[in-house]
């Protein structure tokens, strides 16, 4: 028996969601706030979906089949779609489907094995912070990192896709595939693919191609394992570090540093003055 990876889903508010002129016009209508409450209830049982609700036919209309789900009033549901269709915040691409607009931005989700590492690592960070705890600060480090190993192992792929989607943005089917040959094609290391990712993430770089691009230098340059990249990332700092001004050959004369130390032999001196000598008794002789 198979055993499914169930995965979550959850929607994430713009920060000025509510100032939005539309927001603002739909809470000034009458019972305003709660044509709010049906429109995100809506977009929860879109998630799974992607933003679409179909209407299957069992009730009347939509409205009605809408408020079996949501346990909203029917006339309440029936306001807050016609509103949403006037702002364009819902289309109809047939009697049957309908797209809530906003939803694909907003939607986050993992899967249960992400959700599992990402609870483990707050429970033990929490535990780090305690000071009852025992167990060294390394210790707990290993542990969620032995963690995170055992699920990229197990689930590398899924892995990928869960990281790029909390990360960067949805993942289509020909990003997707675009990843996965990396790996199977191409015989990289899955942590290379969640290491570039998480390069376009810290970096602000949020799209598709860059990942590809950083992807396909490595691939070129035959830097398939993560210890090649770390490798390569520990040669590009002491290059920079080499580089640095403190560390470049002055074209400053030595003797016209304060801490200039002579360290010319007597006979050299000797032999430079007397070179001075016969220098200056030929310019007295006009040169000759």
């Amino acid at each position: 028996m198979v055993v499914k990876n169930k995965r979550y889903y959850w929607i994430q508010l713009a920060q000025d969601f509510f100032k939005s002129k539309e927001m603002k016009l739909l809470r000034k209508i009458a019972g305003g706030d709660t044509h709010t409450i049906i429109y995100l209830k809506m977009m929860l049982i879109s998630l799974e979906d992607g933003g679409h609700i179909y209407y299957d036919g069992l009730a009347d209309n939509l409205a009605e089949e809408i408020a079996l789900v949501i346990d909203e009033n029917v006339e309440d549901i029936k306001i807050t779609l016609i509103f949403l269709e006037s702002k364009g915040l819902l289309t109809r691409n047939s009697d049957r489907d309908y797209f809530l607009e906003q939803v694909p931005e907003m939607v986050g989700s993992e899967t249960a094995s992400a959700r599992r590492v990402r609870k483990f690592r707050e429970n033990q960070l929490a535990l780090q912070r305690n000071n009852d705890v025992t167990k060294r600060n390394g210790d707990i480090e290993k542990d969620i990192d032995t963690e995170i190993e055992k699920n990229v192992d197990e689930n590398p792929v899924e892995l990928i896709v869960e990281e790029y989607q909390s990360r960067i943005a949805p993942l289509d089917g020909t990003q997707f595939e675009i990843l996965k040959e990396f790996i199977t094609l191409d015989g990289m290391e899955a942590k290379v693919v969640l290491k570039a990712i998480g390069l376009a993430a810290d970096n602000g770089k949020r799209n598709f191609s860059y990942i590809k691009a950083i992807l396909t230098n490595w691939k070129n340059d035959g830097v398939l394992t993560i210890a090649a990249v770390e490798e390569r990332e520990r040669a590009y700092k002491e290059s920079k570090i080499s580089k640095r001004p403190g560390n470049q050959k002055s074209n400053v004369p030595e003797w016209s540093q304060p801490n200039y130390v002579n360290t010319t032999s007597e006979e050299d001196k000797e032999e430079l003055e007397k070179r001075k000598r016969e220098l200056l008794k030929r310019l007295e002789n006009g040169g000759g």
